[in-house]
């Protein structure tokens, strides 16, 4: 008997012992649990145990463990191991980079994805690397963003939103890309927009359409003004001093989860764009398609009377643009 209960008690200390040499990696996002750029870390997470078990993966979408926009100092801190960084957190400590949250850079996806996956980006990761002490993953697609509105008004230039207050995420960049298409910027959460929007607190926000329908923003909103404004990736990135500190063979199938899950997410999203907006009309909005021209027009002469517009490395803003 004795010797079943000692062998019984170092198989359970063996299982603890197991337990314990997990690895906690936990990977936060601002997206709703229903989005595809929440469901694509959980693919993550599929991968990445599968090829490597020692990983513990614990996914926190909708800022629910940290608040939108603390995830990147949360990295640098050590709080946190991943997050889904956006362009604007990485400008607000590489000004020069900043372009990159420029209304109407990129013409469409294509020009995303060959921009980000080839030497530019490249040179955009080691720029994090080097002054942020992040790493990035893999560049996924967040969507091209449109104007959403609580009550429906015509709208065929920018000066046709002058006064409605917009929901932007807080920051500088944000707050400029929403006078380069000619509305009131109101910062404010993620998890606040939809309250917002049913009692009048704020006129429209603007997100991707797949956000936008994974939110049920529709539920609250009367037209959808596909202004385009901007194209927009994140990254699946992860803390210099985590990543630095795992084995190559272990970076290796982390990278390997992060780029299988990124482009996971990119045709996902692709796909659904599209039918969110042909459905919008099912669910009772308006669509509208302004001319582009005067919102490209608008949004040059706010950029380049912008005083954050004077740090950006317009070499490389070339060539990002000159990209096909």
């Amino acid at each position: 008997m004795k010797r079943v209960l000692l062998f019984l008690g170092l198989l359970f200390a063996a299982a603890d012992a197991s337990a314990q040499q997990k690895i906690p990696l936990r990977f936060s996002t601002a997206a709703p649990p229903a989005d595809f750029l929440s469901r694509s870390m959980q693919q993550f997470k599929v991968e990445l145990e599968k090829s490597a078990p020692e990983f513990d993966v614990q996914v926190h979408s909708a800022s629910s463990l940290f608040r939108q926009g603390t995830e990147v100092p949360a990295m640098q801190r050590g709080n946190l191991e991943m997050s889904t960084m956006t362009t604007f957190e990485v400008a607000q400590q590489v000004p020069e980079l900043g372009f990159f949250n420029r209304a109407y850079l990129f013409r469409d996806y294509d020009h995303a994805y060959k921009t980000l996956s080839g030497p530019l980006g490249k040179r955009y990761a080691d720029l994090v690397n080097t002054k942020m002490g992040l790493v990035v993953l893999a560049p996924t697609y967040l969507g091209t963003r449109q104007v959403a509105l609580r009550s429906p008004r015509e709208v065929k230039s920018p000066a046709d939103l002058a006064g409605l207050k917009l929901r932007m995420p807080g920051g500088p960049d944000w707050l400029l890309l929403a006078q380069s298409i000619g509305a009131t910027p109101t910062p404010m959460g993620m998890p606040e927009v939809y309250l917002a929007l049913q009692t009048g607190a704020i006129d429209g926000q603007e997100n991707p359409p797949t956000i936008f329908n994974a939110a049920k923003f529709h539920e609250v909103s009367k037209q959808m003004v596909l202004t385009s404004h901007l194209v927009q990736p994140v990254f699946y990135t992860i803390a210099k001093p985590f990543y630095d500190k795992l084995a190559p063979d272990q970076r290796q199938k982390l990278q390997a989860a992060a780029t299988q899950a990124a482009r996971w997410n990119d045709e996902q999203r692709l796909n659904d764009e599209k039918s969110v907006i042909d459905g919008l009309a099912v669910k009772g909005l308006a669509v509208s398609r302004p001319d582009l021209a005067s919102f490209r027009a608008n949004a040059d002469k706010v950029y380049a009377g912008a005083d954050a517009a004077k740090a950006w490395d317009r070499r490389m803003m070339e060539e990002v643009m000159a990209v096909r």
